[in-house]
């Protein structure tokens, strides 16, 4: 068993406080309820001047059609948001707007995300307007989308300026993708097959990707260019894409061709697996297909055969070439096995996997499953000793097998108050929170991540700080941790941050009125909105735990809620309310469950329904990890930890996860720790190699 120390885990030791501040974080293996601890260190908030009260209304009104006019925006012009409310303005006459004016916003707020906005719609507006010569001027090189791109080369053209780059320019961009481009590239496209740029041999190219990423639409359009005989090969390639019974004998044995078929053959594994593995070897045969060939159309047999646990999961499973493995077939292998409760089977298809992807938390544990199962208890308690060492669900989950503290290392970085106090005041910051708290969000984020690139990442956390002191919780989840590709691991020790917790009272009361966990109903907030009262989902769920009108009002009700309509899911002390009185019914439907609820939850009763009926009797632990559906399978198995360390938050100690996902609300109460490093301990060990066969 590894030991566990109060020393606080070594990330930046000048920033971390001592142990001692830390509620909760204790040596000790606590089996009675805690006394509630102090509340975690935190610095003092610092609030933003909210948004002008008349802001709101300015904004819908300039997006109206009666608009806001400069008088109006006049009015405005000393607020943070005054470029933003002036944009609005100005896009619904962008039309008919003097030059002069547009190019005047665009030099007053250069280098802002408002004029980045503004220049896109702007530029689409020139060249509606035929004002190409204008549209050049205010390019900028840093546009991407293919849309503007596609204009550009029109007004390269309108000018005369279709010279040697322009006709690279426009190659690059039919090189682009496979995928339908934007209708504002047909005119530069045709003159580029006018000057004869676009070459058969460029033809087929594109052909080939689309033909890849099983785009028959491009595949006829680009078709048509080509001469008639390889027009007609082209068209039967697009044909067989969509229905792929043909014969394919008459095929020319290239690697086009392959390509195309085992494509095919692939797309139609996806609806019908065993059909696809019937057409498969004649195709193969007919084309001379490689190892490659093959392994393209096996693999999506084997996937959606297993992610549907259909009889032949595991044979097809083994046709699939060993090098065309790669992480979800690996994990697919090991689900199917546990579906079937073959443990030994389960433990092989762990030790298969690649060494980064067979030492993750997730499979050490599972590896240390099946290894008690199949008797092995020494190797079983190594390997939990592991995977204990991570604060994710399946660390806890070993920690439970082992009866030790659940592994927990929070950072609490020393107070920096000036810093912060000067992060609240950049203007992109300021702008940015103003923004969310007007419900605009996607400008909000524009002025968020202008800041954050100019940024330290001593900056950047305070940042997450300031905007949690205004309401903007989610910053917690978006702006730590995985910030625009890179990765800051200990960032995950930012606990405060990242598990923000709000109307702890009421939580807390609705929780007990409806006899459920009041950390699993903190932790479902934290999954569905991030403690956003507004947030609104494209389903229309609405509010905290992202409760459907429909749903709500049924719920309110029934409880004898008050209800005033839809947006009554906006209100905090309302929805927690109904979401919480939602969770008990579902308890109750569901056998008092709370992994399955969980899963209803977020995947729906039909689903949820085919997964008890399959797996009725299968332990919590192995019946969550063989859920088909990657998102409710990982929603669980979030929700469940959030759970754990919403109950460290708010209690200082933890009921024990196994407990929880057995319905229990109290009982045998489990203390965190911080692990020591460990000694050196063998990582687990990879299946022998078989003869033949490739590893990766």
């Amino acid at each position: 068993m590894l030991g566990y120390s109060r020393a606080m885990h070594k990330i930046a030791p000048s920033l971390l406080l001592l142990s001692s501040l830390v509620a909760g974080i204790t040596t000790v293996h606590a089996q009675s309820p805690t006394p509630r601890p102090a509340p975690l260190l935190q610095p003092a908030p610092v609030r933003i001047a909210p948004p002008d009260p008349a802001l709101r209304a300015a904004f819908d009104t300039a997006a109206g059609s009666s608009g806001l006019d400069d008088l109006a925006l006049a009015g405005f012009s000393s607020q943070p948001l005054a470029g933003w409310l002036e944009y609005v303005a100005l896009r619904g006459r962008m039309d008919t707007l003097p030059l002069a004016r547009g190019n005047a916003f665009l030099a007053a707020h250069r280098g802002e995300p408002v004029a980045a906005a503004f220049r896109n719609d702007w530029l689409s507006a020139l060249a509606r307007r035929n004002e190409w010569q204008a549209f050049l001027d205010q390019w900028d090189a840093g546009i991407d989308g293919a849309a503007l791109r596609c204009l550009r080369l029109q007004a390269l053209m309108a000018v005369n300026r279709a010279d040697t780059q322009w006709t690279a320019d426009a190659q690059a961009l039919w090189r682009s993708s496979g995928r339908s481009l934007p209708a504002q590239c047909d005119p530069p496209f045709a003159l580029l097959a006018a000057q004869g740029g676009l070459t058969d041999a460029l033809r087929w190219e594109r052909f080939d990707r689309a033909a890849a990423d099983a785009q028959g639409g491009v595949m006829r359009a680009i078709a048509a260019g080509l001469p008639s005989a390889d027009a007609a090969l082209a068209l039967q390639y697009a044909a067989y894409l969509d229905a792929p019974e043909a014969a394919v004998d008459a095929w020319p044995k290239t690697a086009r061709s392959r390509l195309v078929a085992s494509t095919a053959l692939a797309k139609l594994a996806k609806t019908d697996p065993a059909r696809a593995e019937m057409l498969l070897p004649g195709v193969a045969k007919a084309l001379a297909f490689g190892e490659d060939d093959n392994a393209r159309v096996l693999y999506q047999v084997a996937l959606w055969s297993v992610a549907s646990y259909l009889p032949d999961s595991a044979r097809r499973l083994a046709n699939v070439p060993a090098s065309a493995y790669d992480d979800s077939l690996h994990e697919w292998r090991v689900r199917e096995a546990l579906s079937r409760s073959d443990w030994a089977a389960a433990l092989a298809a762990i030790k298969r996997m690649p060494d980064a992807q067979r030492n993750d938390s997730r499979w050490l544990y599972f590896a240390a499953r099946t290894s008690e199962l199949t008797g092995d208890v020494a190797a079983a308690k190594s390997l939990y000793a592991q995977a204990a060492r991570k604060p994710d669900f399946h660390g806890f989950l070993a920690a439970d097998r082992l009866d030790q503290p659940y592994a927990l290392c929070p950072w609490l970085p020393a107070p920096t108050p000036a810093l912060k106090q000067a992060v609240a005041r950049d203007p992109n910051i300021v702008r940015a929170v103003q923004l969310f708290q007007l419900d605009r969000r996607g400008w909000a984020a524009r002025e968020w991540n202008a800041a954050l690139a100019r940024f330290s990442d001593e900056q950047r956390r305070l940042a997450v700080e300031v905007a949690q002191d205004n309401g903007w919780f989610d910053r917690g989840v978006f702006g730590l941790v995985n910030v625009d590709g890179k990765r800051f691991p200990e960032e995950q020790h930012l606990y405060r941050l990242r598990f923000p917790l709000h109307h702890d009272a009421t939580i807390r009361r609705e929780a007990a009125r409806n006899g459920l966990d009041p950390a699993w109903v903190a932790a479902e907030i934290r999954a569905e909105s991030v403690f956003d009262p507004s947030a609104r989902s494209s389903a229309d769920a609405r509010g905290l735990m992202q409760v459907v009108p429909a749903t709500g009002a049924a719920i309110a009700a029934k409880i004898g809620q008050p209800w005033n309509g839809a947006d009554t899911l906006f209100d905090p002390d309302a929805n927690i309310a109904i979401g919480t009185a939602y969770l008990r019914q579902l308890m109750d439907r569901y056998g008092g469950k709370p992994y399955q609820v969980i899963a209803g939850y977020n995947a729906g009763p039909t689903p949820l329904n085919r997964w008890v009926s399959q797996r009725p009797t299968m332990d919590p632990d192995f019946w969550i990890e063989t859920i088909s559906y990657k998102e409710t399978r990982e929603y669980v198995a979030r929700v469940l930890s959030f759970s754990t360390i919403y109950d460290w938050r708010m209690d200082g100690s933890a009921l024990r996860l196994g407990d929880r996902m057995q319905g229990l609300t109290s009982g045998p109460r489990k203390a965190f720790a911080c692990p020591v490093e460990p000694a050196a301990v063998a990582p687990l060990a990879p299946a022998p190699a078989k003869p033949g066969k490739r590893r990766r």
